[in-house]
């Protein structure tokens, strides 16, 4: 009697001792985000850190890459829990467009939310006379690292304005940063660039060098062709010496997650995120478009279960 008594304390010893490691294993959240001149990365930043306190047990880290299409290649492997990405990108990973950088479709990726809008913010040095897409002819430009998500909308924007590479005088795929680097040095003439309004490496060029904006009519984007790219406005005085409203296009950011990433961390990761709006606002004020009654619509993969989970629980489904 006294032996299995003794037996059956071990074994519970035992079992609450491998119950509480299994609680207190970490819960690692790597957020996918983008260029350290961009957008992403502070707003990943400030997630990570709202998870990091939020999240019991949550082991946070933000890793900067080359944005929408490297995130999603990188989700589909399981190399991240959460990711920045633009409408398009996601829609051509789930369908596994190869020339957009997605060999095969992506079908574990699962949404989280519909986020804020991307501009295409073309750009130039004001002293190449560039204020017209028609005129980046026999002009150098840098258009984003070769098949990333802004390299996308780059091609997409430039046919639709009866423009291809071959028309420029010389085409660079170059991170935002570099880019601006080299129109300061009079190595560039224009870059083209997917971010949120008032991103740094433009508000850094705008305050160096006198600058150009160029417009992207409506007519240009309906020819596009996709429903992801809607037509907008740059406001006039978002940098420094733009005195008037811009034309452009916007496509919507959508932060994804993957199959794998338990529905409580990502109904955690998604309720978290709306309650700390104020906080992403403070990162980059891309952030106050978050809208949590549009977040979960129009998207084109699946939501998260745990997405969805918070979504119907607030009466945003």
């Amino acid at each position: 009697m006294r032996l299995t008594k003794k037996l059956g304390l071990f074994a519970a010893a035992a079992a609450f001792t491998a119950s509480t490691a299994v609680l207190a294993a970490p819960t690692f959240i790597n957020v996918l985000t983008g260029g350290t001149s961009g957008v992403y990365y502070p707003i990943g930043v400030a997630l990570s850190q709202i998870y990091s306190t939020g999240i019991d047990g949550a082991k946070t880290s933000v890793q900067a890459t080359k944005a929408s299409v490297e995130n999603l290649n990188l989700l589909q492997a399981g190399r991240g829990e959460l990711a920045f990405a633009l409408g398009d990108s996601v829609a051509d990973a789930w369908n596994g467009v190869e020339d957009a950088g997605f060999k095969t479709p992506l079908k574990k990726i699962r949404a989280i939310a519909g986020t804020y809008p991307n501009y295409i913010q073309i750009v130039a040095n004001a002293d190449s006379g560039i204020t017209s897409l028609a005129d980046l002819k026999g002009k150098r430009i840098s258009v984003g690292a070769p098949k990333s998500g802004t390299e996308l909308n780059a091609r997409a924007i430039f046919k639709a304005a009866g423009l291809t590479y071959k028309d420029m005088g010389a085409v660079e795929f170059l991170p935002y940063a570099e880019s601006v680097e080299l129109i300061k040095n009079r190595q560039l003439d224009a870059t083209l660039q997917s971010s949120g309004l008032g991103m740094a490496a433009i508000r850094d060029l705008a305050s160096t060098m006198k600058v150009s904006f160029v417009a992207i009519p409506a007519d240009v984007v309906s020819k596009i062709g996709n429903a992801a790219y809607q037509p907008a406005t740059i406001p006039a005085g978002t940098y420094d010496g733009q005195t008037a409203d811009v034309p452009t296009v916007a496509i919507t950011n959508i932060l994804v997650s993957r199959e794998g990433v338990s529905d409580d961390v990502a109904y955690q990761m998604t309720k978290l995120m709306f309650e700390h709006l104020d906080r992403l606002g403070n990162a980059h004020s891309a952030a106050k478009d978050i809208k949590l009654q549009t977040a979960a619509k129009n998207l084109p993969i699946p939501l998260h279960p745990g997405a969805e989970r918070y979504y119907k629980e607030v009466g945003a489904l």
